[in-house]
């Protein structure tokens, strides 16, 4: 049985095939075009080519997609929503959407603030009201696809929540998809609304690819697989559950290429960088998995505080332009030529000089014909070389949380373009098939399941409610379609709330398992 592994990048469209071993048996390389189902199934085409192995022999198929991240940032393909939140009287000062941009603010038909939520404490707000919630969703009935529903405090209860989910249901019938914001983002009001909102908007993106990558797969004859998408935590979900929770697929190609990373330098801590075509990304590698960002993240000019990996992202690739000022000074980016690399870069015959480029140039990198970089004068290039580094070295200085030396490790197509003598690093490792690490983390990669709450430790004994946690965060990821007996704890934290009455702490748990 074989694993087939996909990540799609601004740049390439990578694929693997693993065997039962979980080594690589095939990885290839694929443009990734205007329509990015032929990019894909273009890379599949390629990689069991490359493989001849038996299509009927794949039992798995993985996808880590950037479908959801570019419909929000573009504004397309976003469901009509109608928004609940359940917070009245207290929280009538902010409407939802309040800060949200115009273009992206009208995949809501209509959004209402109603009474109930709780105290931080537990303790109720206001009773909720739900022959309001009723009309409400009487009001849109026939109008929307999907419906975000908030409530104050639901991290810390989630009653009323559940309550108008049922409602909501009830009302509009089961084809309208329901996201509630206790099961999705933190503490936090607004950003927590925020990002339940988005999840709504993406529901159709989420349909149509999900069903259109599993049908693409049956045409290719690849019709045993069970296909699974990644999601940006380094694990992978069910086709069920990136359909109720697409934007925890939001950032899983930096995710994949830590992941795959750690696979193939066997290493648990370090930094990663992985170098696109149009950008870098570094992350940190904490315990195998990806280190989590502690504060809000913006997507497309919108603040949330869902979990999302902490990764920096810098203007350079293997694409990007390099250009000679006036007064001799080289710049290196922000803009790169892309997917267009093989028609327009030098090496490759055209008349745009790209930072591989100046890696053939060097001798770092045999790419194309040599012959075509050879104009380039060393100078130009070595200070081309020089700006690259410094704008890694900085971004390194940045995720790193001491002034220790770290292991980095260094993936993705455009890593010929750095050089392996950077500063603040005790070794720089390029495993083999590092330019697919990305498709090679989205196959290798295991089911999780999170647990969070804020816990009184005066009511529940820290043992008590951290073994609690535990149980519910390895429920989650069988949930999800991890397999029981392999499931364990691999991250776990509880973070006192100096804020808060009593002992309270916010307890958070993530456990994770192979695949069912």
């Amino acid at each position: 049985m074989y694993k087939l592994g996909i990540d799609v990048g601004g740049t390439n469209t990578d694929a693997v095939l693993i065997d039962e071993d979980l080594n690589v048996v095939a990885a290839v390389k694929n443009p990734t075009s205007g329509d990015i189902y032929n990019g894909i199934m273009g890379a599949v085409d390629a990689v069991l080519a490359d493989s001849g192995v038996d299509r009927a022999q794949i039992g798995q198929a993985m996808l880590g997609t950037t479908q959801c991240t570019n419909a929000i940032v573009e504004r397309k393909g976003l469901a009509p929503i109608a928004i609940l939140r359940i917070g009245a009287p207290a929280s009538v000062g902010i409407p939802p959407m309040v800060d949200w941009a115009q273009d992206i603010a009208a995949v809501s038909v209509d959004a209402a603030i109603i009474e109930g939520g709780f105290e931080y404490d537990g303790k109720r707000l206001a009773e909720f009201d739900e022959a309001a919630c009723r009309a409400f969703f009487e009001g849109v009935r026939g109008r929307v696809e999907a419906v975000a529903i908030s409530c104050v405090f639901s991290t810390v209860r989630n009653d009323d929540e559940l309550h108008a989910a049922e409602i909501a249901t009830e009302v509009l019938g089961e084809d309208v998809h329901v996201s509630i914001s206790s099961e999705i983002g933190s503490m936090g009001l607004i950003e927590r609304e925020n990002a339940t909102i988005l999840n709504a908007a993406l529901y159709d993106v989420a349909r149509r690819f999900t069903e259109g990558f599993a049908a693409s797969l049956a045409d290719k004859g690849v019709v045993n697989a069970e296909v699974y998408l990644s999601q940006n935590d380094g694990t992978l979900m069910t086709m069920e559950h990136a359909r109720r929770y697409p934007i925890l697929t939001i950032a899983c190609g930096p995710t994949n290429s830590i992941r795959g990373a750690s696979y193939l330098s066997r290493r648990s801590d370090a930094i990663v960088i992985d170098v696109g075509g149009t950008t870098t990304d570094l992350g940190v590698l904490s315990h195998g998995f990806p280190r989590e960002s502690g504060v809000a993240v913006t997507i497309g000019g919108v603040r949330t505080n869902f979990r999302m990996p902490d990764v920096v992202s810098i203007g350079l690739g293997g694409g990007s332009i390099v250009r000679v000022a006036d007064d001799g000074s080289v710049t290196v980016g922000p803009d790169s030529v892309g997917y267009q690399i093989a028609e327009r870069a030098l090496v490759f015959g055209g008349d745009v000089m790209t930072a591989t480029d100046i890696a053939v140039r060097l001798g770092m990198a045999e790419v194309g014909d040599a012959a075509l970089a050879a104009a380039i004068p060393q100078d130009v290039a070595e200070r081309a070389l020089d700006a690259m580094r410094e704008m890694v070295e900085e971004a390194i200085d940045v995720m790193k949380v001491s002034s220790d030396d770290i292991d980095v490790v260094l993936v993705g197509g455009g890593s010929i373009v750095l050089p392996r003598d950077l500063a603040g690093t005790a070794q720089v490792l390029t495993p083999e098939h590092a330019g697919c690490a990305n498709a090679i983390g989205s196959a290798i990669s295991k089911v999780s399941g999170v647990y969070e709450a804020l816990v009184d430790y005066d009511a529940t004994p820290r043992e008590e409610a951290l073994e609690h946690a535990r149980a519910a965060a390895c429920e989650a990821a069988v949930e999800a379609g991890a397999v029981r007996e392999t499931v364990e704890v691999i991250d776990a934290e509880d973070v006192p709330l100096a804020y808060y009455p009593g002992h309270t702490n916010r307890v958070k748990v993530k456990a994770a398992g192979d695949l069912a």
